[in-house]
């Protein structure tokens, strides 16, 4: 009869990627996307600047939303302005443990920031320009940071705005957190920057607004917001137990920030990759000694394999052509963006990549702030490596 079947003819499984993808496609269908506050609270961060959130323990999360809204005081009679990333850095340090006390997140308000932008291919939360009539524009203004005018006690009311993504995208679900459990609890650190204000003789790199000498100033009064964004409602099977993307939650997406010193003129200075894990972008900030340069600094760029072969050898106007492809900007003077999602770097062990940077100059106290951005699975990633520090 047609469309029968041979008689024991052996019936072939689904690999585990097939029933990983079937398992996310009927979630994505069928779950529903909900976005709930799970925390609000005003403080004064000169008392303790950390806060520890506790997530809720309910559906598959892919992230959160975080607001925060904060008050600038001067204590000197100097004007202060803002830094090249001025209200992204409200947040000096954002780490992330998940249910089993792994930490999948450990990262800076300017590293999440340029992780928003690059993902959503524009400036993050940026309003768009038109020449139409109708008064389309920024309306909104969901980011804040304006100039503070000279004199002690002067104010300004910084507001902010992250994703802090769990899950490598809303679509694709590697690294969702299933948070229906009841034994154990994971969570949200966010740290308010504890020096938001620099001299212009100082590094104003990781600081919210810098003056002239003797500028000085502190975050008096904070409100931070924080809305879990999770999928609801998640499929049954016929046995009664929640259809889950299996793969997927048993991956690790990470968000990481080091370090690194010791650059010298001319030479290439390397940034290795930790092992077993899939690198899906690196972003540096070449802070060199307090000045961040638009390319100046730098002879080239290279990603260079184990036996030195250069995948790219580039000069820092490429870098910036590229990125501007991807957001139609370019990054912060001082910033580069280098991705790799469409081919993500493949790290089995250490030394088989590494991106290079040729610097042309070098002040004292140069350092390299590297942003890192990986999948990798918890039964490779948990005993592997841990990212470079310097």
């Amino acid at each position: 009869m047609s469309g029968s079947t041979t008689a024991g003819a052996a019936v072939t499984k689904p690999t585990a990627q097939q029933s990983n993808m079937q398992a996310r496609n009927l979630i994505l269908k069928q779950a529903l996307p909900m976005t709930q506050k799970i925390f609000s609270q005003t403080f004064n961060p000169s008392n303790g600047g950390t806060l520890n959130i506790v997530p809720r323990n309910v559906g598959l999360i892919r992230g959160f939303w975080v607001k925060v809204l904060a008050t600038v005081t001067s204590s000197a009679s100097v004007a202060l302005t803002p830094t090249n990333f001025n209200a992204a850095n409200i947040l000096s340090q954002i780490v992330f443990y998940d249910l089993s006390n792994n930490m999948r997140i450990n990262t800076t308000g300017w590293h999440m920031n340029v992780i928003n932008t690059v993902k959503g291919r524009q400036v993050f939360g940026a309003a768009v320009t038109t020449d139409s009539p109708i008064l389309y524009g920024s309306i909104m203004k969901p980011f804040v940071c304006p100039n503070i005018a000279s004199g002690s006690g002067q104010t300004g009311t910084v507001e902010m705005w992250y994703y802090i993504p769990l899950a490598y995208s809303n679509k694709d679900l590697r690294g969702a957190v299933y948070a229906g459990v009841l034994n154990a609890t994971m969570n949200l650190q966010l740290t308010i920057n504890p020096t938001p204000v620099a001299v212009s003789t100082g590094d104003s790199t990781l600081a919210v607004y810098q003056g002239t000498t003797g500028a000085a100033g502190s975050i008096t009064a904070a409100t931070v917001t924080v809305y879990q964004d999770y999928l609801d409602q998640l499929p049954v099977g016929k046995n009664g137990s929640v259809i889950l993307p299996y793969l997927d939650i048993s991956a690790f997406y990470e968000l990481k920030n080091t370090n690194l010193t010791g650059i010298a003129v001319g030479q290439d200075f390397p940034i290795p990759f930790s092992n077993f894990r899939d690198y899906m972008s690196t972003t540096v900030i070449f802070d060199n000694g307090g000045t961040l340069n638009a390319g100046t600094d730098v002879n080239y760029f290279a990603l260079q394999s184990s036996n030195f072969t250069n995948i790219f050898n580039v000069e820092p106007h490429v870098i910036s052509l590229k990125t501007r492809q991807s957001i139609q900007d370019d990054l912060p003077q001082g910033a580069y963006y280098f991705p790799s999602r469409a081919k993500p770097i493949s790290t089995q062990q250490y030394g088989n990549m590494e991106l290079i940077v040729n610097a042309s100059t070098v002040n004292t106290n140069a350092v390299m702030l590297i942003g890192f951005e990986s999948i990798g699975m918890k039964s490779s990633v948990i005993p592997a490596g841990s990212l470079p520090g310097g």
